[in-house]
C-alpha cells in the first residue's frame, strides 16, 4: 500500500469501530477533497505518541488502522466526518507531506477466531461492561455500558477493546495483538487494572 494519505490523530482508531472528526485544517480538508474522488475513499490513521495534532511536528506511532468514509457533512467552517475503522497496518516508510501525511503501509495479518474462545469472549464482555458502568457513577465515560456490539466475535472482540475505558498507550497496545485470545486476555487485564483509579472517591482537599 504506497502513498497512502494519513490522518495522525490523539486517540486510536480500532477496527470495526466508528470514527467520527471534525476537519478544519486546510491540508486535510485537501486530503478528504481527494478522497472523495475515489470510489472506496479509505485512509490511515496513527496514534500520534507525542506532539499535537493540528500543525505537525508529532511523533507517530508505527502501527495503525485504515478508516473507511461512511459520510461526510459540510459545515461553515469545517467538515464533520463518519468513518469506520477497517483493516490494521504497519507503517513502512513517512513520505513528504503532500500537504497532508503520507506513508507506505502494509497490511497487518486478521485476528482468527476459534469457537473455543466464547467463553473468554463472554468474560471480556462482562468484565467490560461492568467497570464501564462503575466508571459512569464517578464521572463521564466516552462510552455507555449498555453500547450495542456486533455479533460477529472478532469485530465484537476489537469494539470491546475500543469501548474499554482505557488510556491510549494501554489501546496501542491491543491494537498490536497478534491472537484473538491474547487481545481478549489482555482487555480483561487491562480493564481490571485501571479499574481502581476509575472508581476512586474524590479526594477532598480539605482532609488531612
Amino acid at each position: 500500500m504506497e502513498a497512502v494519505p494519513m490522518f495522525p490523530l490523539g486517540s486510536v482508531l480500532f477496527p470495526h469501530t466508528p470514527l467520527v472528526l471534525r476537519i478544519f485544517e486546510p491540508r486535510y480538508l485537501t486530503m478528504l477533497g481527494r478522497l472523495l474522488d475515489e470510489d472506496d475513499p479509505r485512509f490511515g490513521v496513527v496514534l500520534i505518541e507525542r506532539g499535537h495534532e493540528a500543525g505537525g511536528g508529532d511523533q507517530r506511532s508505527g502501527v495503525g488502522t485504515m478508516a473507511r468514509v461512511v459520510q461526510v457533512q459540510v459545515g461553515e467552517d469545517d467538515l464533520q466526518l463518519l468513518a469506520v475503522g477497517g483493516e490494521r497496518v504497519t507503517v513502512d516508510r513517512w513520505l513528504e507531506d503532500d500537504p497532508h501525511p503520507l506513508a507506505d503501509l502494509t497490511q497487518l495479518p486478521p485476528l482468527i477466531w476459534d469457537d473455543a474462545l466464547t467463553p473468554l469472549r463472554t468474560e471480556t464482555e462482562r468484565t467490560v461492561r461492568r467497570v464501564l458502568a462503575r466508571a459512569a457513577e464517578y464521572g463521564d465515560t466516552r462510552w455507555d455500558a449498555n453500547v450495542e456490539l456486533s455479533d460477529d466475535p472478532i469485530e465484537s472482540a476489537w469494539q470491546l477493546a475500543a469501548i474499554a475505558p482505557l488510556g491510549d498507550f494501554d489501546r496501542q497496545a491491543l491494537l498490536r495483538s497478534t491472537t484473538t485470545g491474547g487481545l481478549l486476555r489482555e482487555t480483561i487485564d487491562l480493564t481490571l487494572a485501571i479499574e481502581p483509579l476509575l472508581t476512586a472517591p474524590p479526594i477532598d482537599p480539605d482532609e488531612g
